[in-house]
């Protein structure tokens, strides 16, 4: 296998994941929405890996908090919302929708996904069926709507729907559990949402991570990606919101 996802947990309060691609001839890594330098470190020391590239999804704190300390030992690429590099100045390439571009032979698409943040950008990489997509799309949730429209978030969602069933998300925070506790409420007569949320709380029990999940899973027990309108996700939304 060329290519190998890594992960990270964080271990904070918000429950971050950082992920890692490796392209495992190199032994080189790029690193996803970095909360945390020295965790980075750590990983690449123990691992023998070399850290290639940056990518990041949006301007949140909990997104970009160790890309200054990682960037003061290396010179490498940023790749990140051309829309938010007003937030994030150590972008280096700056993307918009439907960019692409390269790690190693690996090409990356860029989707706009704005909703939670006015910029927030996603990766795509179709060779591995794997969706990066940050604070959009959850396992059986999705962001909240901070500064984007519910319109904008919906639309959002749906072209992520729209991607192949078999692709891995893997998205930035441990949220499933409460996620599937919010799922089985709206759709207490759903099968495939309660044996999911029994599998979810078995995992948790056992201090594991739930991802990644696929589009096809989410697509059956997602209630924000099965609303059929702008007012019925709103409605589920501001639900979730105050749950």
């Amino acid at each position: 296998m060329t290519y190998k996802v890594h992960f990270i947990d964080v271990k904070n309060q918000l429950q971050n994941y950082i992920w890692l691609i490796e392209h495992t001839p190199s032994q080189e890594i790029i690193c996803v929405d970095p909360t945390d330098a020295k965790l980075v470190e750590s990983f690449c020391t123990e691992h023998q890996l070399t850290l290639s590239q940056i990518w990041l999804t949006h301007w949140h704190k909990d997104h970009i908090g160790g890309v200054p300390a990682l960037l003061a030992v290396r010179n490498i690429p940023v790749y990140g919302p051309r829309d938010e590099l007003s937030k994030i100045p150590f972008i280096t390439h700056p993307l918009s929708h439907e960019n692409h571009f390269k790690f190693h032979d690996l090409k990356i698409d860029i989707i706009a996904v704005p909703g939670h943040t006015l910029g927030h950008i996603i990766f795509f990489a179709d060779a591995i069926d794997s969706l990066f997509c940050g604070d959009t799309l959850f396992a059986m949730g999705c962001g909240r709507v901070f500064e984007g429209t519910f319109e904008q978030m919906y639309h959002s969602l749906n072209r992520l729907s729209a991607l192949p069933p078999h692709t891995k998300v893997y998205c930035t925070h441990e949220y499933t559990l409460s996620n599937a506790k919010f799922a089985l409420h709206v759709e207490p007569n759903n099968l495939e949402i309660s044996q999911r949320a029994q599998e979810i709380e078995d995992l948790r029990l056992l201090n594991k991570c739930t991802l990644p999940s696929t589009i096809e899973l989410e697509l059956k027990t997602n209630p924000f990606l099965r609303a059929n309108s702008v007012s019925e996700f709103q409605k589920l939304r501001e639900l979730k919101d105050n749950f």
